[in-house]
């Protein structure tokens, strides 16, 4: 389905592949909207915007995280320095840039990053830093709804500096009793911390629930 207006079809509409809309644009509302109703932006340079739902979901329970002996003794060493959204504009940019130089394309173009940098400008983007002597390491960023985390990307420069910075965001988001990180497409490296997929109709249910509790906007470091 083509879409112009501010709304979405349903998600249970979506293709086999997830895919549910074409078009409109990456502004605010849109994109809250979208994440409210459980779908999400993804798509190439060459492409118009594609809204995504799919079936099953990826996701990770904060409770439910596994670290490795190998991580914590990482973690034990102090090795990076962890802060939150004290550098958003350069995580985003950060995981575009990696993956283009690993030869992966990236969703994240100009527009994506302007759009999710005025999210957080707004209070809904947060990013999570992994610092080394200094320089920016690794990290991640998303957006926060209630008590819902949903996952957008990470990056690393440094081994294992998104993994610490990821330990991190969980244990952050326990404390801020949220339910659920969506980590949407499952992949092999999330579901060694725990992550797993559940039915669409499932998450969905989750998430209305989770949407009840009021979002912490602002700046979180």
């Amino acid at each position: 389905m083509y879409i112009d207006e501010i709304k979405f079809p349903p998600p249970h509409l979506a293709q086999k592949d997830g895919l549910l809309a074409v078009g409109g644009d990456l502004s605010q509302d849109r994109l809250l909207l979208a994440y409210k109703m459980g779908i999400f932006p993804w798509y190439s340079d060459s492409e118009p915007v594609l809204w995504w739902s799919p079936d099953p979901r990826f996701v990770l329970y904060p409770d439910d995280i596994k670290i490795s002996k190998t991580l914590k003794k990482i973690i034990q060493k102090d090795i990076f320095h962890i802060t939150v959204d004290q550098a958003f504009s350069q995580v985003i940019t950060s995981c575009a840039r990696i993956r283009l130089q690993n030869n992966e394309g990236t969703w994240i173009d100009k527009d994506m990053i302007k759009a999710y940098c005025k999210l957080h400008e707004s209070g809904f983007a947060h990013s999570v830093e992994a610092w080394h002597e200094g320089e920016l390491a690794g990290g991640l960023y998303g957006v926060s709804l209630g008590r819902c985390f949903f996952g957008e990307s990470m990056f690393t420069r440094i081994s294992n500096a998104s993994n610490v910075a990821f330990v991190f965001l969980v244990e952050y988001l326990k404390s801020l009793s949220f339910d659920m990180i969506d980590c949407q497409i499952s992949s092999e490296h999330l579901v060694r911390f725990g992550a797993k997929e559940i039915p669409r109709e499932q998450f969905l249910c989750e998430l209305e629930q989770l949407l009840e509790a009021p979002t912490k906007r602002g700046r979180w470091g």
